[in-house]
């Protein structure tokens, strides 16, 4: 790999945005910042942490089917955040162990981690990188090593796209991404919306606050479905994602609405 952790890298009075996650999911991957941040804003949007747990839940079905139904072998994780219990190289593995997975994230401490779990698995790797950076993550070496672009790819995009600003254009960024793939690869995309104005306004205010502007903004469903614009959407279409092809019929819902994940996942023509 051509990046290179350093402990003083990491400034731990800084929230980010993948500690911040783990948090909510109850990880031990995070500092006092992260969590302070978390529970101010638990306080005003309470259901971040239900969100977050869904959300987990959402990309785990995904990655099972579309290695067990759609015989998918290769996944690229963008803003893939700290490992996790059943990461996207498990699930995928567990269909078929010669499964290849490149996770990409921005944060120092996410590819010491991701390092340290994936150090005897050579069908996986973790690439510190903006995943705006698209020609940079696709031309990069250890993608180059996993991943044969003439087979269909999974891109994943699962609960990032509201870190990314409007001047940086997500819906640009997700054709950049279509346009390297073949026919019959997948985009996985989903991110924070609300229909309720404050709830956006807050939300995007406090975490560009707290993160030093390392965040974009909570959308509207139409500007997420634009995303995906001539895309084959798969069953049941955008949806909240706890909604998306649940386990069984107990499985946990959203129980609040001010602020939902929303999105699925498309297949390229």
């Amino acid at each position: 790999m051509q990046s290179v952790w350093r402990p003083d890298a990491i400034d731990t009075k800084v929230p980010s945005v993948a500690r911040m996650y783990d948090y909510l999911l109850g990880g031990d991957d995070n500092y006092q910042a992260d969590r302070d941040a978390c529970e101010e804003l638990l306080k005003q949007v309470p259901s971040s942490k239900t969100l977050a747990v869904n959300n987990r839940n959402f990309l785990r079905r995904v990655v099972r089917l579309l290695a067990s139904e759609y015989g998918i072998r290769q996944f690229i994780d963008h803003g893939s955040g700290l490992p996790t219990q059943d990461n996207v190289h498990q699930v995928a593995q567990a269909v078929d162990p010669e499964s290849r997975v490149v996770y990409v994230d921005n944060d120092p401490i996410v590819l010491a981690h991701g390092r340290a779990l994936l150090d005897e698995n050579d069908r996986t790797t973790v690439i510190q990188a903006d995943m705006r950076d698209t020609d940079g993550i696709f031309d990069h070496e250890e993608t180059r090593r996993l991943i044969d672009f003439s087979k269909p790819v999974a891109a994943l995009f699962v609960s990032v796209m509201h870190c990314i600003p409007d001047e940086d254009d997500p819906a640009a960024l997700v054709r950049r991404v279509a346009a390297r793939l073949v026919p019959g690869s997948f985009l996985v995309v989903c991110q924070l919306v609300s229909d309720r104005p404050e709830i956006r306004t807050f939300v995007t205010d406090f975490m560009a606050q707290v993160t030093h502007d390392h965040w974009g903004r909570v959308r509207e469903e139409h500007e997420v479905a634009a995303y995906l614009d001539g895309m084959e959407i798969l069953e049941p279409g955008l949806v909240e994602v706890s909604t998306w092809r649940p386990d069984n019929d107990l499985a946990p819902v959203q129980q609040t609405d001010e602020w939902i994940e929303w999105g699925g996942v498309a297949r390229l023509p």
